[in-house]
């Protein structure tokens, strides 16, 4: 039997040797490679912190110990230390394992974390509950890297986690951005053990209480004294910056040595006060393909052939390369184009703009909401900012967006990639709260591209605006299949047409669900339902045109991939006034589980036949006893032919 088949939970990392825990780490990694490759995944975070893991597992008792993983896409390893290597066959798919920490599988995931730079504010919190219920035997852990201490809640917190001086607390800093060097040797461990003893911290503090009472020399000594004691530990450890916040600090160590880690983390624990532990690692650490590549493709793969680490199919065009595309275009004529990502540049399409264009690129990490500000700034200073984030990051600048942007009416273009449903990455990342957020905002206008030729003209709409934010959304994906108009209408394309003598319904379709939106109109023609269907194409706000069009049919309908509250069904309903019929088709107010974009869609009745079936209902229950009624009464079953 392999070792990782006798790993059940915590206790069993505890009982190994050390050549046996090398001997699985191997085989952890191996496992990662295998079963990340089937179905994709993060990868590379996860190959780096296999013996950090495992350290803190043997130091740490999980669960009445918290580990809280930010960025929780390093929680593979974790996942499989207690007890769910079984599991990992069904990873990031449909009823399987969470591709992040989830409290429905495991008391051992405290927190549902996958959004970046939280879990020490987390873990403040944890630390903050066991002081007052005086629960003294609990160390909270917060293990924080792979970019997440770029934001700025990370340092928010920091702040208050050092005032805890009492508070047992362990911060295990993933360093994989290779931006320093690990010390070694038994110098570096004596002076970390030396840190952490009650007796040297008594001593300082004697010191620091009665030398500078001492007649004549006491202050000068004193201060001699507190001079080279900073000089040597400024020259000994650069790295001072934590030490000057105020927390105890131990490090680097290497992150890839189990023993080590373990030593610090047992001295960090025993201080019985925040400390943090600097642990250097290799992101993609024992695959060569992933160290190659680590911060692209390994990052976060879709499947891939073991073997070579070469994808199994083609990624294909997407709207967020179209967005990028068009981008290069217009900067070529426009010096006044800048682009800013939040540590997502080649997932957000803006690669071929920082490669052309380095001094008009800026990436500020992962920080959102300077992201937005800086961008305020840039537009007061005479450029045009492109911000691109995902939809699910928006949630983070939302006070950015009105209070900086907006309030100050000023020309910033939002461009949200992973709009909607984004698939196997679960609650945290579906983009559906995005329109919600929009809908209240002042001045701002939200176009939600249906194809490419669609995102080519709004995205050169957008950037042309420089009174207000212009914000464009999209799926993730390939891009969907082109859906021409038959006509446009003071800006509004029409999709499809009903037939003169039966105008029942209007269906007004955003974005990428325009393809279903004529699907459901063909089926409801076949049973005698005109509709006709239509892409504002800029959604929010409500267009005058919009609501003239309205005026000529009995039913509005609105489809929409994102929250059914105060998305744009909501505010075609408030435009068109109460007397209106309008029937709201979205997604449901919850946070929604993983799954490929087409099985969400049906089972949220996003599908064309769902729709189709939706608004035949509707159509009935609101005109019995018209013709229109009749037609559709019992329509139901033949509709899901």
């Amino acid at each position: 039997m392999s070792l990782i088949d006798r790993i059940t939970s915590p206790s069993s990392v505890r009982t190994l040797t050390p050549e046996q825990l090398d001997e699985l780490a191997g085989e952890i990694r191996a496992f990662l490679v295998e079963k990340v490759a089937r179905h994709g995944g993060h990868l590379g975070p996860n190959l780096g912190v296999v013996e950090l893991t495992l350290a803190i597992h043997r130091v740490f008792d999980s669960p009445a110990d918290p580990i809280v993983f930010d960025t929780g896409h390093q929680s593979y390893v974790h996942k499989i230390i207690t007890g769910r290597a079984a599991a990992f066959d069904d990873l990031r798919v449909r009823g399987g394992l969470s591709g992040y920490p989830s409290r429905a599988e495991s008391a051992h995931d405290w927190v549902e974390n996958s959004h970046a730079s939280t879990a020490l504010s987390y873990a403040d919190g944890l630390a903050k509950a066991f002081a007052v219920r005086r629960e003294t035997g609990r160390t909270p852990v917060a293990v924080i890297g792979d970019g997440a201490m770029t934001g700025g809640m990370a340092w928010e917190a920091l702040n208050n986690i050092a005032a805890g001086k009492n508070r047992p607390l362990v911060i295990v800093f993933n360093d994989n951005g290779r931006s320093y060097a690990p010390t070694t040797g038994g110098m570096a461990e004596r002076l970390a053990a030396l840190r952490l003893k009650p007796g040297y911290e008594r001593m300082l503090d004697s010191v620091k209480s009665t030398l500078p009472k001492a007649p004549v020399i006491g202050g000068p000594l004193y201060g001699m004294f507190h001079a080279v004691k900073t000089a040597m530990k400024d020259w000994l450890l650069p790295q001072t910056l934590f030490a000057d916040l105020g927390l105890k600090y131990v490090g680097p160590v290497d992150g890839h040595d189990v023993q080590a880690v373990e030593r610090a983390l047992r001295r960090a624990k025993g201080f019985r006060g925040p400390v943090l532990v600097h642990c250097i690692t290799n992101k993609g650490h024992g695959y060569a393909p992933a160290l190659a590549d680590a911060e692209d493709l390994m990052h976060g793969p879709p499947a891939f052939d073991p073997a070579t680490g070469k994808p199994l199919s083609a990624s294909g065009l997407s709207l967020g390369k179209v967005m990028g595309r068009e981008l290069v275009r217009h900067a070529a004529e426009r010096d006044d184009l800048v682009a800013i990502t939040a540590a997502m540049t080649g997932p957000t399409g803006l690669g071929p703009f920082a490669k052309k264009y380095p001094e008009r690129f800026f990436d500020v990490g992962i920080a959102e909401q300077h992201a937005m500000t800086s961008a305020a700034g840039l537009a007061l200073g005479g450029l045009h900012p492109v911000f691109a984030v995902y939809s699910t990051f928006l949630n983070r600048a939302f006070d950015q967006l009105l209070m900086d942007c907006a309030m100050h009416r000023l020309g910033v273009t939002v461009v949200l990639d992973r709009a909607g449903i984004t698939q196997e990455d679960g609650p945290s990342h579906h983009g559906m709260w995005d329109m919600s957020l929009a809908g209240i905002v002042p001045g701002l206008r939200l176009a939600a591209p249906r194809d490419e030729p669609s995102m080519v003209e709004e995205f050169a709409e957008a950037i042309e605006v420089g009174d207000a934010p212009t914000v464009i959304r999209y799926p993730k994906g390939a891009v969907p299949q082109t859906v021409p108009a038959i006509r446009r209408i003071d800006g509004v394309d029409v999709l499809a047409q009903a037939p003169e003598d039966s105008p029942d319904v209007l269906l007004v379709s955003v974005g990428a669900l325009a393809g279903s939106a004529v699907e459901a109109a063909g089926r409801l023609a076949d049973h005698g339902i005109g509709v006709t269907v239509v892409d504002p194409r800029w959604v929010l706000p409500v267009s005058p045109a919009l609501v003239e069009l309205a005026g000529g049919y009995r039913h509005v309908v609105t489809l929409e991939d994102g929250g059914r509250s105060g998305g744009v069904g909501s505010a075609v309903r408030d435009a068109l006034g109460p007397a209106a019929d309008v029937l709201v088709i979205a997604l449901p107010q919850e946070f929604l589980e993983p799954g490929s974009r087409s099985e969400l869609l049906v089972d949220k009745g996003l599908s064309g036949q769902a729709v189709a079936i939706q608004i035949a209902g509707h159509v009935s229950s609101s005109d019995l006893g018209s013709p229109v009624a009749d037609s559709a009464a019992g329509s139901d079953e033949s509709l899901q032919a």
